[in-house]
């Protein structure tokens, strides 16, 4: 008789009570696929974890109620309830445990939904070892940094004088708080900084969001209800830069025909953006520096000094440091500037962050649109996954309302995404070839895991343009291996 057969439906297996443990790596998994649950189990427990298995919702309610889990993996299709449900009730009752989704590729839309619910990540199927271990540590290292977060804020809260507060959270309608490493630690900075004065420097490619980080800075500082202005610093003139930094009095010069206030002035008592400012000339840079460090203000042709109170958020897509040895930007400016700085990653580096950003895209162009697309193929996000994404999140939200424009139906297919984008996705890698010349049987694991390796290397060698130190620190090795890798996979050629 198969063993699977021999265990009966909504069993509990390897259960333990931890309400009185010591902390330790406990795991909960929810499937109502026996064998999964199973498999599961023995793979997690062989690799240092306590693990309990649930067939059913109302058995795992009840482990849940009896035991702390640091994490709980559940399958979103369960014969009484879904992963919504459990998810909810998490969140809910047991807020210091991480919830992970297991789901088939047509349920993805779903996954990404309960990740804005408050999942973790989610692994679809079939199961990937490394993948499925790999998820579970940053989950678990992710939930205690949140849970310790989390007591300190509490401990600082009842300590603290109440006060009326306006803040909003991170998240606004430009700024999606993702799932990567990298998105909940860029989440992490902005929520550091945001309550102090600190004049900060945001670091990031074209289109990776500055302004909308600088938004979130100021939404989560005390001055929420003040003025948040945004200024392009790269579409301005020598002439007519001091004027809108400063403004200007009627009659001050050929041309001031009105009074005019500037940004400076406009900004008081809330935050200042500042945007391509390397971009600025020498003599404004100096100008600016004077009322930074005066933090007063007076318009061209008056006689009125302003007192400011404006808190400095600047960012920039070049090398403000190369700029300085160039002599194109001044030092003593950058400093009063760096008192904190943040670097956006760019799109590429945010993973399953593209598939977020996507569906919030798609729901607004539905609704500017009047359309109801409601989902991507799989081949679409196959191809937004793998795409680089060069104009990272404004070419993805370019690409998502042209793809909704275009869609017809429910289902956003690959002929609504641009050319070049469906055919530069990231190609299969090609099957390797040993010394005999022969391509060996793709069945046999040794060789699948070879192609495997050849497959990651490629696309992050792909990925930063083939600079081989940044591709050994991206793949968690040092140089050497990576070259000794190279060379067995004939990458070195």
């Amino acid at each position: 008789m198969d063993f699977f057969a021999q265990v009966p439906k909504n069993c509990v297996s390897s259960t333990f009570n931890t309400r009185n443990a010591p902390p330790m790596k406990n795991i909960l998994i929810i499937d109502d696929e026996v064998n999964v649950g199973l498999l599961l189990s023995k793979f997690l427990t062989r690799n240092g974890f306590n693990v309990a298995t649930a067939t059913s919702g109302a058995t795992a309610a009840e482990l849940l109620k009896n035991n702390t889990y640091n994490l709980v993996l559940c399958d979103f299709r369960l014969e009484d309830t879904d992963g919504r449900e459990i998810l909810k009730k998490i969140k809910a009752e047991y807020p210091e445990t991480g919830v992970i989704i297991i789901t088939g590729y047509s349920d993805i839309k779903m996954a990404v939904e309960l990740i804005k619910m408050g999942a973790y990540d989610y692994i679809t199927k079939p199961l990937y070892p490394d993948e499925i271990l790999t998820t579970i540590n940053k989950a678990i290292e992710t939930q205690k940094a949140l849970t310790e977060d989390t007591h300190a804020a509490t401990a600082a809260i009842t300590t603290a004088e109440p006060r009326t507060s306006s803040k909003k959270t991170v998240a606004s309608d430009d700024f999606v708080i993702g799932t990567s490493r990298a998105s909940k630690d860029l989440v992490h900075q902005i929520e550091l900084v945001a309550p102090t004065m600190y004049s900060v420097i945001l670091i990031g490619e074209s289109g990776t969001g500055k302004e909308s980080v600088a938004k979130s800075i100021h939404l989560h500082s005390n001055r929420a209800d003040k003025p948040f202005i945004a200024m392009d610093c790269g579409s301005l003139t020598k002439e007519l830069a001091g004027s809108e930094f400063f403004g200007h009095e009627k009659g001050s010069f050929t041309g001031a025909l009105n009074t005019k206030i500037g940004h400076f002035e406009l900004a008081n008592g809330g935050t200042l953006f500042l945007d391509e400012i390397a971009n600025l000339s020498y003599d404004i840079q100096a100008a600016l520096l004077r009322t930074l460090q005066e933090r007063k203000v007076r318009r061209i042709g008056g006689t009125k000094e302003i007192d400011l109170d404006v808190r400095i958020v600047v960012a920039t897509n070049e090398n403000l440091q190369e700029a300085i040895r160039n002599g194109k930007f001044r030092e003593d400016l950058y400093h009063r500037f760096n008192e904190f700085s943040i670097n956006l990653p760019p799109l590429r580096e945010r993973g399953k962050d593209i598939l977020l950003l996507a569906e919030h895209f798609l729901a607004l162009a539905n609704e500017e649109l009047g359309r109801n697309v409601s989902r991507f193929s799989p081949e679409v996000i196959e191809s937004l996954l793998n795409y680089r994404w060069q104009g990272n999140v404004r070419e993805l939200k370019n690409v998502i309302r042209r793809a909704a424009l275009l869609t017809e139906g429910e289902e956003v297919q690959t002929k609504a995404l641009p050319l070049e984008i469906y055919n530069n996705s990231r190609p299969t890698a090609a099957e390797p070839v040993y010394d005999n010349g022969v391509k060996e049987a793709r069945h046999d694991l040794k060789n699948a895991a070879m192609e495997a390796e050849y497959e990651t290397i490629l696309r992050v060698l792909r990925e930063v343009n083939f600079n081989k130190t940044k591709a050994a620190e991206i793949l968690n090795i040092d140089r050497k291996t990576l070259y000794n890798k190279m060379k067995a996979n004939n990458l070195d050629k």
